[in-house]
């Protein structure tokens, strides 16, 4: 099942995709999809009412698909977690995943805007696989339990501004948490619709030149490790927002190549799970 939600900022409506592309309204099952909405059966509830027919078609057309899970609680992040992304950094493989934090507030549609913010000279790009918490998570038995806590996927582009965080800061933040620096979606697919997430190619390019062509088998850690890892330190909540890492091609590892300026366009995608356009502006 793929959910999204559909309309102006602070408006969206919670929709269903079919697989014939159809959006359907959910707003008779649910005001959102947040996560009271996961952690109340909520994507059952939802699967009844596609199956049971006679939830109204929405009109496509000129609607603005927003992220498809509203405000996340926290958005935990995963940094060097590719094999070819650490050593085009020059970055030792990392015993123990590399965890950081950005502010929620970073999320925007999957097709929004970006702002490049004031001062900055390095904003660069980051295609990643999204894990969505569907259940309360803590002190997780192993990886094995990561699969029950886990309502969806979805492409992420973990945008970063590598002076800020690397220049201005010992810790990350900065880089990592100016507005706009999270379009997310477009869809949410439950983990049902995602045989492996361990088998998903990512791909990412910049003004049509391909830069990220990457896959989830690389990952030094895979999804249900992170899930379980994470759920040692802190408390996971339904709704909150795994991002998982990027392969090589960033910017920052590409000698020469330049950073993303106003007007400059990123397209990027995940297998199955859709994929974004953006249009990068001053702030």
């Amino acid at each position: 099942m793929k959910l999204l939600r559909v309309g102006e900022p602070g408006e969206e409506r919670p929709a269903v995709r079919t697989d014939d592309g159809l959006l359907l309204d959910l707003s008779s099952v649910t005001a959102d999809i947040n996560g009271a909405f996961l952690n109340s059966g909520g994507l059952e509830r939802a699967r009844a009412a596609v199956v049971g027919g006679g939830l109204p078609v929405l009109d496509a057309a000129g609607l603005r698909i927003g992220a498809p899970v509203a405000r996340p609680g926290k958005i935990v992040c995963v940094g060097l977690n590719y094999l070819d992304h650490a050593a085009e950094t020059g970055a030792a493989v990392p015993e123990r995943p590399v965890i950081f934090m950005k502010d929620p507030g970073t999320v925007v549609g999957p097709y929004d805007e970006v702002l490049i913010p004031r001062g900055s000279v390095k904003t660069d790009w980051e295609v990643e696989l999204a894990v969505v918490i569907g259940r309360r998570a803590r002190y997780l038995d192993g990886p094995e339990q990561a699969a029950s806590v886990i309502a969806g996927y979805a492409v992420s582009h973990d945008v970063s501004e590598r002076e800020f965080q690397l220049e201005y800061s010992p810790q990350w933040d900065l880089g990592k948490s100016c507005e706009t620096f999270n379009p997310l979606g477009p869809w949410l697919v439950t983990a049902d619709e995602v045989a492996d997430p361990q088998n998903l190619a990512l791909r990412l390019g910049v003004n049509g030149v391909k830069r990220q062509n990457g896959h989830t088998s690389d990952m030094i850690f895979p999804v249900a490790h992170i899930v379980s890892y994470l759920s040692q330190y802190m408390v996971l909540e339904p709704g909150d927002v795994i991002n998982t890492g990027t392969p090589a091609g960033v910017a920052l590892g590409l000698p020469g190549t330049p950073y993303l300026r106003p007007g400059d366009t990123v397209e990027l995608d995940v297998d199955g799970l859709g994929g974004q356009r953006q249009t990068f502006a001053q702030a």
